[in-house]
């Protein structure tokens, strides 16, 4: 417990910084953007002022020095601009660098008082068998990794249902008291969700559903959130559309289906993969309804202890070994990745469309 202690820390810690590092980006980039334009406006008006006084004789004001000397100072601002978001970006990447050069090392290379930013004692390619191969009262990785395939992918499937329904109906659809509704379910957001664990908890456990996937799923079915940012994209879609397809016979799931799904795409697409994300991220909620190892998810996994159950260091090491959690968590963070990568155009997309008019 004193070791995922410091880790949370080291992270929190890791996790502030970071922020920090991202917001001094973006002030960066916004000053020399004013920077920019700013000295773009000097020049022109430097070309200005300078064709005007050598039509008139004058012949000591020097345009192409001019010139110049603005085209240097927008260099050299570029030049720093680019430094700095470099040295930014390489800042933030180094604990996911650190996370997996740390993974491949092995234990005696990874205590030393000297830290290497690179393996010395060769590539440990063992270090992620011996953590496949981690089988005991904890659970093992494929169960876990069954377990939370089959809450991520449900637990999705079914929350995006609701959320286009409840959108459409606060979108397209009139009855009494849909604002009043409407602003109920923003204000609930204003509330953390923390504050709802213990009473959840209390709930499911009245009703013996600790111990079953149902406990895992049910409760975070609705995300107000999501139901906003998809009401908002609906609300874009013109009217004309909808009475079209009145006029053509097509019923109001038809028009939702064939009509407003297809036009909110990427927005659709962005709510899923946030909300998959979300689910295997989960670590707080399984951890405390589901007490058996059957039931655990794969942070869960992750936050056990790693011991040398394969040999690889001959009964040296009796704790938890540093590289095989590193390993763990770089097995666990792979898929998320990758996921995001390929569908990182999907998400920004569909989040900033949501807030756009027009």
């Amino acid at each position: 417990m004193f070791d995922l202690l410091v880790l949370s820390s080291v992270a929190a810690n890791w996790l502030v910084a970071l922020m920090v590092i991202v917001i001094l980006a973006e002030v960066g980039v916004v000053v020399w953007l004013a920077l920019s334009i700013r000295s773009r406006k000097t020049a022109k008006s430097a070309s200005v002022v300078g064709q005007w006084d050598l039509s008139a004789g004058d012949e000591g004001f020097d345009v192409q020095k001019v010139q110049k000397r603005e085209r240097a100072k927008s260099i050299i601002k570029t030049v720093f601009v680019y430094i700095f978001l470099t040295i930014c970006a390489v800042l933030a990447f180094l604990p996911f660098y650190w996370m997996v050069i740390s993974s491949f090392k092995t234990e005696d290379e990874y205590r030393l008082s000297s830290p290497t930013f690179f393996p010395t004692m060769g590539f440990q390619f063992k270090n992620y068998t011996s953590v496949i191969a981690q089988t005991d009262s904890s659970g093992s990785f494929l169960q876990v990794l069954v377990n939370t395939l089959v809450v991520g992918l449900i637990s999705t499937s079914l929350g995006v249902i609701i959320t286009v329904l409840t959108a459409y109906a606060l979108a397209r659809m009139n009855f009494k008291g849909k604002n009043i509704l409407f602003a109920a379910m923003l204000a609930t957001m204003m509330i953390p969700g923390e504050m709802f664990t213990i009473s959840n908890y209390v709930t499911v456990s009245t009703w013996k559903w600790n111990d079953t996937y149902t406990v895992l799923i049910l409760p975070f079915l609705v995300s107000v959130y999501y139901i906003y940012l998809l009401r908002n994209n609906f609300m874009q879609i013109p009217n004309s559309l909808y009475q079209a397809a009145k006029v053509d016979g097509l019923s109001d799931m038809g028009y939702l289906i064939k009509v407003m799904v297809p036009l909110t795409a990427p927005t659709l697409v962005s709510i899923t993969l946030l909300k998959f994300i979300g689910t295997w991220n989960s670590y707080i909620w399984p951890r405390l309804v589901n007490g058996t190892p059957d039931w655990q998810m794969i942070t869960n996994w992750v936050s056990r202890g790693f011991t040398d159950r394969m040999g690889l260091y001959g009964g040296r090491y009796s704790e938890t070994l540093d590289t095989l959690k590193m390993a763990a968590v770089c097995m666990v963070s792979l898929p998320l990745f990758v996921l995001f990568i390929f569908c990182r155009k999907y998400i920004m997309h569909g989040v900033s469309k949501s807030g756009t008019k027009g």
